[in-house]
């Protein structure tokens, strides 16, 4: 049952017929794992907290540097030099003080990311490592969690949704594997700010119907942004027959 404060702060949401009081119960009742506090977990913690999601859990070893603020907006001048979780759990707190927020700052692996992910509702991926969103792919396939996950480079982004709880369901694996080149990042090759906003955007739109239950989720579909031209492309992503993870 939804608190007078929280009919009142939700009520935007509420009015949607696919959301209505249900919809924004389940986000209440929702724990999500986001690994990454970057360009597109900046966005994505902001959106989840604002609308709602009850309990966030918050993963990243790395401090909060001024060449971040250009896209990361979920810090500020002020919290340079800090952890990036304790960053985002102030302005998040600031921002919605009715949802639980923990941060582990550190890297996740083994176990302990086994734990958080068996833990977790949805995990969202918004880090630039392949072989931590491998790890990350893997846990989420053993687990049947649900994943979204997002990369941003230049002026282009992709997103992808990835649900073993679906027959047939494909995986990160399906897509990339650890023989591939994927060692561009923006600190070497630079990338405009509202073009991670966008795709950490896409992000928490697709974590929010897929919690709420607005729609079931769109898994094995590739969204490809192109910031220059403003358009998006959608490519279907077949179940490897070989794959490790998801067919091993």
């Amino acid at each position: 049952m939804l608190s007078d404060d929280q009919l009142l702060r939700y009520s935007r949401h509420i009015l949607l017929p696919q959301m209505d009081v249900g919809g924004q119960e389940k986000l209440l009742g929702s724990r999500v794992l986001i690994v990454g506090l970057g360009g597109l977990g900046s966005p994505v913690a902001m959106y989840l907290a604002a609308a709602g999601v009850g309990h966030l859990v918050l993963v990243d070893h790395d401090c909060v540097d001024e060449s971040n603020l250009q896209r990361q907006i979920v810090h500020r001048q002020s919290t340079v030099g800090q952890s990036k979780v304790d960053s985002a759990q102030a302005s998040l707190l600031a921002l919605n003080p009715t949802i639980t927020v923990d941060v582990l700052n550190q890297k996740l692996s083994g176990t302990e990311l086994a734990r958080e992910v068996v833990a977790s509702d949805l995990v969202l991926d918004c880090t630039d490592n392949l072989q931590t969103r491998l790890s990350i792919n893997a846990e989420c396939v053993a687990q049947k969690t649900p994943l979204v996950s997002a990369a941003a480079i230049g002026m282009e982004g992709q997103m992808y949704v990835f649900d073993s709880r679906v027959e047939g369901a494909p995986c990160y694996r399906c897509l990339y594997d650890e023989s591939m080149d994927l060692s561009l990042n923006c600190a070497e090759s630079g990338v405009l700010g509202p073009v991670v906003g966008v795709m950490g955007s896409h992000q928490a739109l697709e974590a929010v119907k897929i919690l709420s239950g607005i729609t079931p989720p769109k898994t094995g579909v590739l969204h490809l942004f192109d910031g220059m031209a403003g358009q998006w492309r959608y490519l279907t992503i077949p179940q490897l027959p070989s794959c490790p993870v998801c067919r091993g």
